[in-house]
């Protein structure tokens, strides 16, 4: 199960990496496929339930609004560093709370997700943090620190909350279409509560990783 969660996470990125690199009309038509395998994936899970559909199309289309804004003023440094500290975020926390163990987060939600692998999770983030600066050549290198922090935290409720709504719901996965991962929306779980906190931060600084100081 390991080795197949994490094939198709490196058959996964390389698409991923190029539509954002290379931007419009690309990174939109991705983002607007996403967002309707998500919407699918919603429906299926809470067809039993019309009010959450509401909830759901805020839950689903705040991020992707909040992506998009940050690829067009952001620009794509700002999208990759938000990927890779969620990116890291997960899979650190994967990998040292399966190694680790320990007392768990939040049993009740999810019975697998332990303390160790949050703090591996977050120390994950710092280090991409500094990695950042030190690509960029920025002299903001606690700012991104602490700002990567701040996503990584969010992440990890966002995995969480992702968690406590498929218990709601009656499911294990919200799909089956990616390998070893269930569906879209237990694959980006952490995104679509990082990527509005990441756009309000830009907004707040008024521009994209570059320009912080």
């Amino acid at each position: 199960m390991l080795g197949l969660r994490f094939l198709s996470t490196i058959v996964l990125l390389p698409p991923v990496i190029l539509v954002t690199y290379y931007g419009h009309p690309y990174f939109e038509v991705m983002t607007a496929l996403f967002a309707l395998v998500m919407a699918l994936e919603w429906d299926r899970m809470c067809r039993r339930h019309p009010g959450w559909l509401v909830v759901g199309a805020l839950y689903i289309g705040a991020p992707v609004a909040a992506l998009l804004w940050l690829r067009a003023v952001a620009g794509m440094e700002t999208v990759f560093w938000l990927f890779v500290v969620v990116w890291a975020t997960d899979i650190a926390a994967y990998l040292v709370g399966r190694l680790v163990g320990g007392p768990l987060l939040a049993p009740a939600i999810s019975p697998k997700k332990t303390w160790s692998g949050a703090v591996g999770g977050i120390t994950a983030a710092v280090a991409v943090g500094y990695g950042t600066a030190a690509v960029l050549h920025t002299s903001g290198v606690v700012v991104i620190m602490l700002a990567s922090v701040g996503v990584s935290i969010i992440a990890e409720a966002g995995d969480l909350l992702e968690s406590k709504m498929k218990r709601r719901f009656g499911v294990k996965d919200s799909g089956r279409i990616i390998p070893g991962h269930g569906g879209v929306l237990d694959r980006v779980d952490g995104l679509l509560t990082a990527a509005p906190f990441a756009a309000v931060g830009v907004w707040f600084a008024g521009g994209g990783v570059l320009l912080w100081r």
